[in-house]
């Protein structure tokens, strides 16, 4: 009888650390190339190793999000001049450990040890958030896509385009460094040459028949613009003090 008693207390112990352990679990809604590239993969085993609190990739929904569409998050670090967010949605304590825990000396320098396929993360820093904390209604994520696909013509948005712009034209980081860069952005249709070829829904004039526009037309709504903004206030400025890097020709 005595063994019994023994053995049922065992099972109700292992039953109740089972139900700690399941209670210890939070959800992680992340951009897609954080899980293409590995990284998810690299740093959630080394903050569960720490914690003790697992982390499951959820596509939407989750109890954090994490990415450069996240416009209300804490910068959390930075890739290819774009700044990722992080936002604790439910208000967990778990999901909140997590947050701290990326932002902190050892999260830091997980982020910054994953060997990147591409441009390397940098955890974010006071100048990261200074710069990224836009208070800008726009769709980040959106105002990135856009910006390739339309202003990426003419100007290198970023490194995927980086050898595509042209030379006449500035790139968006040297942009950013300009005080005025948000007025510009927000009046760039009014900007030669854009007038000649650009329309904003219910803002711009229709384009005069008799002088067609010289390329294919760029058509945005308002949405549009507010989302180029809220991209470009992530892009990190150029640093025109570096020093300039030229090319040898290899000796003959």
């Amino acid at each position: 009888m005595r063994l019994k008693h023994g053995f049922a207390a065992v099972c109700i112990a292992l039953s109740v650390d089972a139900a700690a352990a399941q209670d210890r679990r939070i959800t992680l809604s992340a951009g897609a190339e954080l899980a293409a590239d590995g990284f998810l993969e690299y740093v959630l085993p080394r903050f569960s190793l720490k914690t003790g609190i697992r982390v499951t990739p959820v596509e939407e929904g989750g109890d954090v999000l994490l990415g450069p569409g996240v416009a209300d998050g804490r910068p959390a670090f930075e890739r290819a001049g774009v700044l990722y967010r992080i936002s604790v949605e439910n208000g967990a304590e778990l999901a909140r450990r997590f947050a701290d825990w990326l932002a902190s000396d050892v999260g830091r320098r997980t982020v910054e040890a994953f060997a990147a396929k591409g441009a390397p993360y940098r955890a974010a820093s006071a100048a990261d958030a200074a710069h990224g904390e836009t208070g800008m209604a726009g769709d980040v994520a959106a105002g990135r896509r856009i910006s390739y696909a339309r202003c990426g013509r003419c100007h290198v948005v970023g490194p995927e385009n980086r050898m595509k712009g042209l030379g006449s034209t500035p790139s968006f980081a040297v942009l950013r460094t300009l005080e005025d860069w948000e007025s510009r952005f927000h009046a760039f249709y009014a900007l030669n040459p854009h007038p000649s070829f650009t329309k904003i829904e219910d803002v711009t004039e229709p384009f005069d028949e008799t002088r067609p526009p010289p390329i294919v037309p760029l058509r945005l709504t308002l949405a549009d613009l507010e989302a180029i903004v809220a991209y470009v206030a992530t892009v990190r400025p150029a640093d025109l003090a570096a020093p300039l890097v030229h090319q040898q020709s290899s000796p003959r």
